[in-house]
């Protein structure tokens, strides 16, 4: 999906209130990408992002707090593979997530030794100048979660006026492309066909017409079960997860169900075919 972005308005919105805060705040598209309008880090991230297993762990992070993010529906809080406090929101259209705002690169306002103590630990790969990176986690700001929550609030807000205002908005996309992309952020979910019309802002009659419309065709239930199989598949091929909470973390709560549906997609149970494709 192709997403526009006003940089100048984006800049004096977010701009301003990183300013005042001090918070580090970043745009991702709906892949987890940062689009880098503001640019720079906190002089730890910055060190850690100069070494490039740390780049290569922080886009990871990022990619991860953004699913979970469309997972949540809402804010996220998390702490990143270093331990420092991050949060993100999504910016909804159509009731598909086409960017987030994420700020963070803060300590919460619990001891600072402590703090460093979990993040010395998950550096031990770093293979850069370690007292640099310590006086450069010394000097983070703290913030309490009170602070923080009022800052997610304003943001929130503010998502709300980028929408309406256009400043960040998709590129035009068809019927087809915005259900694709509503699924894949929604398959894990309890979904039915008025709730997915509703969110797609379109009748349930043409919702159905749409599905069927489609290269393979069929229902809106077999259209759910086609994207949750084929997570399936890639867990069963990539993880060692019991096949019981595979099931579960595509959306079946129902073990022998999952196994009757997959297998009816892809003509084996889901332990045969993790057998068959594992090298």
């Amino acid at each position: 999906m192709r997403i526009l972005f006003n940089t100048e308005k984006l800049l004096g919105l977010i701009g301003a209130l990183q300013t005042f805060t001090g918070l580090k705040t970043s745009i991702f598209d709906a892949e987890g990408r940062d689009i880098q309008i503001f640019g720079g880090h906190q002089e730890f991230c910055r060190l850690i992002n100069a070494d490039p297993e740390g780049h290569r762990r922080c886009e990871n992070c990022d990619a991860q707090a953004v699913e979970a993010c469309a997972a949540a529906g809402g804010i996220y809080r998390y702490r990143c593979h270093l331990g420092l406090c991050e949060a993100a929101l999504p910016l909804v259209e159509n009731g598909v997530p086409i960017a987030y705002l994420s700020f963070g690169q803060y300590l919460d306002n619990s001891p600072k030794e402590r703090q460093w103590e979990r993040t010395e630990k998950a550096a031990s790969w770093f293979a850069g100048d370690k007292k640099a990176l310590r006086e450069a986690f010394w000097q983070l700001r703290q913030y309490s979660f009170q602070e923080t929550t009022a800052y997610a609030d304003i943001l929130k807000a503010l998502t709300a006026y980028i929408l309406q205002e256009g400043i960040i908005r998709s590129a035009e996309y068809t019927d087809g492309q915005r259900l694709e992309l509503y699924l894949d952020q929604h398959y894990r979910e309890n979904l039915s066909l008025k709730k997915i019309a509703g969110d797609l802002h379109m009748g349930t009659t043409k919702l159905c017409a749409l599905v069927k419309s489609l290269p393979e065709g069929g229902t809106v239930g077999q259209a759910i079960a086609r994207r949750r199989i084929r997570e399936a598949c890639m867990m069963l091929r990539s993880g060692d997860a019991p096949i019981s909470a595979v099931a579960e973390a595509v959306g079946y709560s129902d073990y022998n169900y999952f196994t009757k549906v997959f297998r009816a997609a892809v003509g084996m149970t889901p332990s045969a075919y993790r057998k068959a494709n594992r090298h």
